[in-house]
């Protein structure tokens, strides 16, 4: 169960991880050792999985994101492990997710412009066989961030959040 001040807590650093534990407890209500004691304890309980920086993506010249659908007719233990370890060994791979429907899986890369793409591809089709892949290139990013709503975790006041989300955190 995940208490009202942890999730001010996971609010705050969600928001900016460099905050220094005082900061933390000053803008949630609480003293620098307890709030410690429950960053350790959010850390060590798997809710904070890490901290890092966010990057500008146009500074380092990444400025181009392309959603990469792909169909397969290879539905086996041994190309799926293949192809995830294929995948996940490209840096300019960002997000990668396996679904239902349709598209078997959907790759977001990052890449400077379409001819950096072109050498993914190609680089990526020459290490696995594919049946279909679509390309998409955003053209505008709307939204995109990395803080993840937290109104669905459990307080233990009713019913805020599936068993499932809970069990997760």
């Amino acid at each position: 169960m995940l208490a009202e001040l942890d999730r001010k807590i996971l609010a705050t650093l969600q928001v900016d991880s460099s905050l220094s534990v005082q900061e933390v407890g000053d803008r949630v209500g609480l003293s620098s050792t307890p709030c410690w004691r429950r960053i350790q304890k959010l850390e060590s309980t798997g809710y904070i999985r890490r901290r890092v920086a966010l990057l500008d993506a146009d500074k380092l010249n990444l400025g181009v994101s392309v959603f990469i659908a792909v169909r397969t007719n290879q539905h086996n233990a041994e190309w799926a492990a293949r192809f995830k370890k294929t995948v996940i060994s490209f840096p300019e791979v960002v997000d990668f997710f396996r679904l239902s429907g349709d598209v078997d899986y959907l790759i977001r890369a990052v890449v400077p412009d379409i001819a950096a793409y072109d050498d993914l591809y190609q680089r990526l089709i020459a290490k696995i066989d594919l049946h279909d892949v679509s390309s998409m290139f955003a053209m505008e990013q709307i939204k995109s961030t990395t803080e993840l709503p937290l109104m669905y975790a459990s307080t233990g006041r009713g019913r805020e959040g599936s068993s499932r989300h809970s069990a997760a955190m």
